[in-house]
């Protein structure tokens, strides 16, 4: 008597999360509802459950969401016992209550799709059987063929109709903090999944101190931040977390290695940095080498890449402008194909290096590279303002909150110690019109300023 295939060998948790994996996910769930039979189901609560989610996208034409699942669930349902019903219920009440998502979702995905496919595929080979004494090859043919069809990717995109539900669902962003409170509140909570962010300087000006701040304050939330350096050795950016985290002073941290030790050894985030030499690596390469870090299990929370003007284009174009930009729109769908923030650096031309306020005027090559970045603030500083450990920090860009704000800062490179301070009466909102007008305001502005002596 032949065996009848099911999902029992992989266990109750993994039908467990593949159900839940298809009620998530409307494009999984169009391509393995075509060869996806509940018998391969060994719990009864979990066939029924997607007998539910099946009968409303036939009768609606579109995909439940949790709450429409919640409102079907909490009526009685027909056919079935009250047991099924409470287990139902039960199954669902976990998925929600549950503070992580699905581990190991491509996993479960390919497992559960190449089982049903070998079904299906199996099924139209015993009917072949018969048919080959007729000599019906032609049918053998589009039989076999239609059952390879079967189960392959068929996501077209957001289709209007069919999720409709999607467009009513809350969409969080999931920021990861900057550890300035004046950006986090202008930016909505800083950085959200898929975004990026760009720190614009003039060489020695601090950009790259800034990216280790933005790293270390991910680290102390407790996330997991990739960062590659095009410039510097690994071992320098790593020493350069150590002082922004610890606070102890770049050139003591060799001889007090046991004090950086204990107090690092605890950390709830996780870092990872990796060297290329100068242009080197392109997007493609930091790519396939977060690929491999994720097949090692590793979640990637920030990444961050110090710095974009270094890296090299995936394709050589007749004007650098042109590839400039092409490496920052590569590095935006980056950032939305491992669903994380990454922040980048971009230099500024000469006009830059000893300007009061850096605008975007002032971008190195390529000022189109700005169009596509979510936020942007630029860190200027003169001579003086290095000698005082100040600065000026310029809100240039900002999709999620207000921009042409120019802040006061305070910067201390020993020890990688950077601040935002709150708004004086020399640094005000500046609003940004045509470079003769900017010119004037930023006069005006700094006229006071100067005369009345510091910045903080």
């Amino acid at each position: 008597m032949t065996e009848i295939a099911s999902f029992s060998k992989y266990g109750k948790k993994f039908q467990e999360n593949l159900i839940q994996v298809i009620l998530d996910d409307r494009p999984f769930a169009d391509q393995i509802f075509e060869v996806l039979d509940t018998s391969f189901l060994e719990l009864k609560y979990l066939k029924s459950f997607v007998q539910l989610i099946k009968g409303y996208r036939e009768k609606y034409g579109s995909h439940p969401s949790r709450d429409t699942m919640l409102t079907i669930l909490r009526a009685e349902i027909d056919d079935e016992d009250e047991l099924i019903q409470k287990q139902m219920r039960d199954y669902f009440t976990r998925i929600c209550s549950s503070e992580t998502n699905v581990e190991g979702v491509d996993h479960i995905k390919e497992v559960a799709l190449d089982f049903c496919k070998k079904q299906k595929l199996k099924e139209a080979m015993i009917k072949s059987v018969k048919l080959i004494q007729s000599s019906s090859y032609e049918e053998i043919s589009k039989i076999i063929n239609d059952a390879l069809k079967l189960g392959v990717d068929n996501n077209i995109g957001y289709e209007y109709l069919k999720d409709f539900e999607e467009r009513f669902m809350i969409k969080a962003r999931n920021p990861v903090g900057t550890g300035w409170k004046i950006l986090d509140s202008l930016t909505k909570g800083g950085i959200g999944r898929g975004e990026l962010g760009v720190v614009i300087a003039p060489t020695g000006a601090g950009k790259s101190m800034a990216l280790v701040h933005l790293g270390a304050q991910a680290i102390l939330d407790g996330l997991t931040v990739v960062h590659y350096t095009l410039e510097l050795q690994e071992t320098v950016v790593a020493t350069r977390y150590d002082s922004c985290i610890t606070g102890i002073d770049l050139n003591e941290i060799y001889g007090r290695k046991k004090d950086v030790h204990e107090q690092i050894k605890n950390l709830d985030g996780k870092l990872i940095v990796k060297e290329y030499p100068t242009k080197s690596a392109s997007t493609q390469t930091l790519r396939n080498h977060l690929e491999k870090l994720k097949r090692r299990g590793e979640n990637i929370d920030m990444i961050i890449v110090d710095y974009g003007d270094l890296l090299r284009p995936i394709r050589y174009l007749k004007e650098r402008r042109n590839e400039l930009e092409s490496i920052y729109e590569e590095l935006r769908g980056m950032a939305q194909i491992f669903e994380c923030p990454i922040w980048t650096a971009s230099q500024t031309n000469r006009s830059g290096l000893n300007a009061e306020v850096i605008t975007m005027e002032s971008i190195s090559e390529a000022f189109n590279k700005c169009f596509v970045a979510d936020f942007i603030f630029t860190i200027s500083r003169t001579i003086e303002d290095k000698v005082n450990n100040e600065g000026r920090a310029f809100i240039a860009k900002n999709r999620n909150g207000p921009d042409g704000l120019v802040f006061p800062i305070f910067m201390d490179t020993k020890n990688v110690k950077i601040k935002i301070l709150p708004q004086t009466n020399g640094a005000v909102q500046l609003v940004t019109k045509t470079s003769k007008q900017q010119a004037q305001t930023l006069k005006e502005k700094y006229k006071t300023f100067k005369k009345n002596g510091s910045a903080t």
